[in-house]
């Protein structure tokens, strides 16, 4: 009785299903929750390297609204990631519709496009360093010898430059994901589509806008979700160009963070940084869902 209970069980999809989703609900419990929660917890204590803490509540929290350099990270996250994909949504998308046409060598200039992406994030960001050093700079060179400059660009010396500097890094790494993304959206528009159109009498514009951005929609959302979580995170790229510097002028959540906890030995107050990351990256989780649900009449839904 015992074992055709089971039986039947086992023959049930969704009671497979769900024994299947285990392992991984595990695997994710024990690498992500456990951190999150073990994160959230040290934020809320005085622990520092080498001497466990106590409960001390939100003090960590207040006392980072206070603090100057904190709140200097935090618009300077939401400005690199703003203006960053912005600018890789743009390119990308410009890009996307580029290699979506016949041109030559279509297949090899995809690959080489790739390559920005894949390569290691050190490296590119140490060849940037390069780019923006105030001595050897090959940017410098090039435009003081057409003329344009007459000395130097302090690259990562100056607050403003150094932003932009970090963004121009961000955005040539970024670019390859968000085109490569949305060309196989764009392979998957039925060209009949395009054929109406254009016996309508449409313009490249009006297709654009009323063909092809509309069909987009749910890849766009999707992708630039990742690309928001990517570079409100991004820790790696700008710490190894400039590691906060000039006068903590280029310091992000992330990288304020790990100079807290790390090498300044705080590690409550660097945990709490971390859990106020929290809220800015749901808040792109739950734009990228909305943004999905209202193009449902894509896939048979009526569009909200």
């Amino acid at each position: 009785m015992q074992m055709s209970s089971l039986r039947r069980l086992l023959n049930n999809r969704s009671v497979l299903g769900l024994l299947f989703m285990v392992p991984a609900a595990a695997i994710l419990l024990f690498f992500l929750t456990y951190p999150l929660g073990l994160g959230i917890w040290l934020g809320l204590t005085d622990t520092k390297l080498g001497r466990p803490g106590v409960f001390i509540g939100l003090e960590n929290f207040r006392s980072l609204f206070d603090d100057d350099v904190f709140r200097l990270s935090v618009f300077n996250t939401l400005l690199y990631t703003a203006v960053a994909c912005a600018l890789k949504l743009v390119l990308g998308l410009w890009l996307a519709l580029l290699l979506n046409r016949n041109i030559a060598f279509k297949s090899a200039i995809r690959a080489v496009m790739l390559l920005p992406f894949i390569a290691p994030t050190v490296l590119s960001a140490l060849v940037f360093w390069w780019l923006y050093d105030p001595q050897f700079s090959i940017i410098s060179w090039s435009l003081q010898k057409v003329g344009i400059i007459d000395s130097y660009i302090d690259f990562l010396g100056n607050p403003n430059a150094a932003r932009a500097s970090l963004i121009a890094a961000n955005v040539w790494r970024g670019i390859p994901f968000v085109a490569i993304s949305l060309l196989a959206g764009l392979q998957t528009i039925p060209v009949t589509l395009y054929e109406a159109a254009t016996l309508d009498g449409a313009t490249r514009w009006k297709m654009f806008r009323h063909v092809t951005y509309p069909l987009l929609t749910p890849i766009i959302a999707v992708v630039m979700t990742f690309s928001v979580l990517f570079t409100f995170s991004d820790f790696q790229l700008v710490y190894a160009i400039t590691r906060g510097g000039p006068m903590n002028s280029t310091h992000l959540m992330a990288t304020l963070s790990f100079q807290r906890a790390i090498a300044g030995g705080q590690l409550s107050e660097g945990a709490a940084i971390s859990t106020l990351m929290i809220p800015f990256l749901i808040a792109a989780i739950m734009f990228s869902f909305f943004g999905l649900q209202r193009r449902r009449w894509q896939q048979g839904g009526r569009d909200e």
